[in-house]
């Protein structure tokens, strides 16, 4: 087999550059990240419809609001373990359709006990769609795109986690909290079904399975008409160095034995603020006697900012990467710290301050699955992103609960502590960043793959 002939796979998509292809993939990614968003904040925007119809108080909803954190821990790990074994494609129709239908069952919850339950099992669907849009986009890519068309893609994550504000605004008021729900689970299933039929598989997971060469074959025909691929080529990834079979040590070589944990950790600061800010928004601003009207916005002006964020930042995030996201944290401090106040002032002042908290922190967080992701090579990809969503969503379940703690502290207060997580990430960030460029500096091989 010496003279088989090769198909470098990389060096092909960067000789085309962007094409139809990539934004398939795109149009795709965004209607699987919108309704993950959208599934993820739910919760949130159904909490104080469900105090007022169960009669429960607000601490009462810690655990339900971390409940779907919980399943998301467990699903991140076991989707991207499915998605590097049996495809990208495989585990985003999967995880669409388990939370799909047990989201559709959270309509029909009565107790808070039912809901928490439902939450929990519907969380690991919801944790297998981040860490397989990443890798299915960042694969398909040319390398200088390959980050910023997965920043793109999941960066409509906040945007979809705006849409149960306006649900809540427009149509809970005639048709009820559980409107939230059923919108929220039908509409993946729906998605899900059609994916099998049209969402693309990631070019560079094809090129790696003998099972895929059909498929992989009619692909370089469609994005490179002019290549001609021999009946006996092999197709191979030139610019990363892959491993057989999956071992969580594998996640700690080439240099990555301080990086990983120390990224596992910069999720959790995240998405301990995170998740804090989307979960308890709405609840805290109703509890301070805004309007029911401010505090579903309030909840919107997030997530939307979020989406901004990572759009507008996405070329930076690209060039500088870890050190960018150092920067990100830092500026995060006083913008989350400053919410509180910002609500004795103003209903524009409160707005434009949760946009620019948005901005940060959700723009932060679709920096990092992109970045995180791309440390590893494509046989591990889904998986390296996996554990980091998944291990980091310990601080996502940590957050809300520290938040039903804290309930009754000023709402001043309860902001200025919830932006220490981002003072430790931006030192924690800005460790990796030292790290990485080491160790690139030492294996600069591995540079290519990023």
């Amino acid at each position: 087999m010496a003279d088989q002939p090769l198909v470098p796979v990389s060096r092909l998509l960067d000789e085309r550059g962007l094409t139809s292809f990539q934004i398939v993939l795109l149009i795709w990614s965004f209607f699987l990240v919108l309704i993950d968003g959208y599934d993820i904040a739910a919760i949130a925007f159904a909490a104080p419809h469900l105090v007022s119809a169960w009669g429960v108080s607000p601490k009462a909803l810690g655990p339900v609001f971390s409940a779907s954190l919980v399943g998301i821990l467990f699903g991140s790990a076991l989707f991207g373990f499915i998605g590097d074994r049996y495809g990208r494609k495989a585990s985003l129709i999967a995880a669409n359709l388990v939370f799909g239908v047990f989201t559709v069952a959270a309509a029909y919850a009565a107790n808070l006990e039912q809901m928490f339950w439902l939450r929990l099992l519907a969380g690991l669907g919801i944790g297998g769609v981040i860490p397989n849009v990443v890798a299915i986009n960042a694969e398909s890519a040319p390398r200088r795109l390959r980050a910023t068309l997965a920043i793109i893609a999941v960066g409509f994550v906040p945007l979809g986690g705006a849409i149960p504000g306006f649900v809540a605004a427009a149509l809970v008021p005639t048709h009820g909290w559980q409107i939230i729900f059923l919108i929220g689970g039908i509409a993946p299933i729906v998605v899900g079904l059609a994916a099998i039929v049209g969402l693309p598989e990631s070019v560079k997971y094809m090129a790696l399975h003998e099972r895929h060469r059909a498929g992989m074959v009619k692909l370089v025909r469609q994005i490179s008409p002019g290549t001609v691929v021999p009946d006996n080529a092999r197709f191979v990834i030139e610019d990363e160095q892959q491993v057989a079979g999956f071992n969580p040590k594998h996640l700690f070589g080439q240099g990555l034995q301080l990086i990983t944990p120390l990224l596992w950790l910069l999720f959790a600061l995240n998405l301990m603020g995170y998740f804090f800010l989307i979960s308890w928004t709405p609840t805290l601003m109703t509890a301070a006697k805004l309007p029911p009207t401010t505090a579903a916005l309030s909840g919107v002006s997030l997530q939307i900012g979020g989406t901004v964020g990572a759009l507008v930042l996405c070329w930076w995030l690209q060039k500088h990467r870890f050190f960018a996201v150092a920067i990100m944290f830092v500026l995060a401090v006083p913008a989350v710290g400053a919410i509180g106040y910002a609500g004795l002032t103003s209903q524009t002042a409160l707005l434009v301050t949760i946009f620019i908290a948005g901005f940060l922190v959700l723009g932060i967080q679709s920096g990092i699955n992109v970045i995180g992701a791309l440390v590893y090579p494509t046989s591990l990809r889904a998986n390296g992103s996996g554990w980091e969503l998944g291990i980091g969503r310990i601080g996502s379940i940590v957050g809300p609960l520290i938040g039903a703690l804290f309930v009754g502290m000023s709402v001043e207060r309860l902001y200025m502590w919830s932006a220490l997580p981002f003072a430790v990430g931006a030192v924690v960030c800005f460790a990796i960043h030292r790290l990485n460029q080491e160790r690139l500096a030492k294996h600069p091989e591995l540079r290519a793959g990023q």
